[in-house]
């Protein structure tokens, strides 16, 4: 960090003292951010981008998705994983969607097990596609946390000053979604999730 400018009148060390003490709790925030506690952050309600119909869902052509490209793996897989592996290579039906950049198709890439081939996918959005557990559940994680800055007003103990502080407050932003499509024509049945 830079040295500290020495300045001759009080009123403007005061005020280099008061952005220091600004800066440190700003900086004690930052530090507190835990993944626990990101993790915890509110995720921000949208609307699906896509609302099908069960007419939709019966005449749209079954699309069954493989991987553009794989890049084999070295390690040798762990048999103790193999029923989790069964489990998450069933093929579930799905509707993608890209919420950053609305309708473009999602690149991905996979490796859900160790001795697993790293896998590239081109996922379409928007319409109902059939593709492995695993690359469903993953596109589901995708998302980031929002940061952003709130003005709160802060007294100091002695009482005698008041000025106002910047509080770190974040929220989740789901980047990429993918939702189950169900076929069940009941209403009291809902869909399996991932």
């Amino acid at each position: 960090m830079a040295k500290r400018p020495e300045l001759n009148s009080s009123l403007g060390n005061q005020e280099l003292d008061r952005a220091e003490k600004e800066f440190k709790a700003f900086d004690e925030n930052i530090k507190e951010l835990t993944m626990d506690r990101m993790n915890m952050a509110p995720k921000q309600d949208v609307e699906p981008q896509t609302k099908l119909s069960q007419k939709d869902i019966e005449k749209s052509k079954d699309i069954y998705l493989k991987p553009k490209r794989a890049i084999s793996s070295r390690e040798k897989f762990n048999e103790d994983y193999r029923k989790d592996y069964e489990f998450a290579k069933e093929y579930v039906q799905m509707v993608a969607e890209n919420k950053e950049i609305i309708g473009e198709c999602i690149e991905i890439w996979t490796k859900p097990f160790a001795g697993m081939p790293a896998e590239f996918w081109e996922v379409p959005v928007n319409k109902p596609i059939w593709a492995p557990r695993y690359l469903a559940e993953q596109i589901k994680r995708k998302n980031y946390h929002r940061l952003s800055m709130q003005e709160d007003k802060i007294v100091s103990q002695q009482g005698n000053f008041s000025y106002t502080g910047s509080i770190v407050v974040d929220s989740t932003i789901q980047r990429l979604d993918a939702h189950p499509v169900s076929e069940r024509k009941s209403i009291f049945m809902g869909a399996q999730a991932f």
